[in-house]
């Protein structure tokens, strides 16, 4: 079978303390598949773009500040993901520098610091399967990781991960 995935970007903003993650809380809108989710910033890679740009552009445009620095954490497949059971691709961000004011909220919805350790506690609602990747992201040592995470009916089916040595 042919694989051909939407590609996407996914960022997650530190804050400059490092001890907090910009996140949107997914509330604005009643026929989002993520609804009521917490999740990081991002969507879909532009045909005349790279992923770099467009993860810089996705976070301008969602919460309104520019991108100084930031280091491509890891890659995902998640076959199955999308509403219809589309397959998506992600190129995972760690944003570490950044200039301007976080807009209060966007068309998704509301945009709130939330502590690095709420988050991985997993204390706000987050898809099912965002507690394997994570702690991959912010974590000890941070490798870059690539993994595969099948969905099926809105769930993950399975996690597997290798990383760069």
């Amino acid at each position: 079978m042919t694989y051909k995935p939407i590609i996407a970007t996914l960022g997650y903003i530190y804050c400059r303390e490092r001890n907090c993650v910009l996140m949107i809380h997914r509330n604005a809108r009643a026929d989002d598949l993520h609804l009521g989710k917490y999740n990081g910033l991002g969507g879909k890679v532009e045909r005349d773009e790279d992923v770099g740009s467009c993860m810089v552009r996705e976070i301008r445009e969602e919460a309104g500040i520019e991108v100084t620095q930031m280091r491509m954490a890891g890659t995902i497949s998640w076959p199955g993901f999308g509403k219809n059971g589309e397959d998506w691709f992600g190129f995972i961000f760690l944003v570490t520098g950044w200039t301007g004011e976080p807009s209060e909220a966007n068309a998704e919805g509301a945009l709130e610091w939330v502590e690095l350790e709420r988050l991985l506690a997993g204390d706000v609602p987050l898809w099912e399967g965002d507690k394997h990747f994570l702690p991959l992201i912010f974590g000890s040592g941070k490798p870059t990781f690539h993994g595969v995470m099948p969905y099926s009916n809105g769930q993950p089916e399975g996690w597997n991960y290798s990383v760069e040595e």
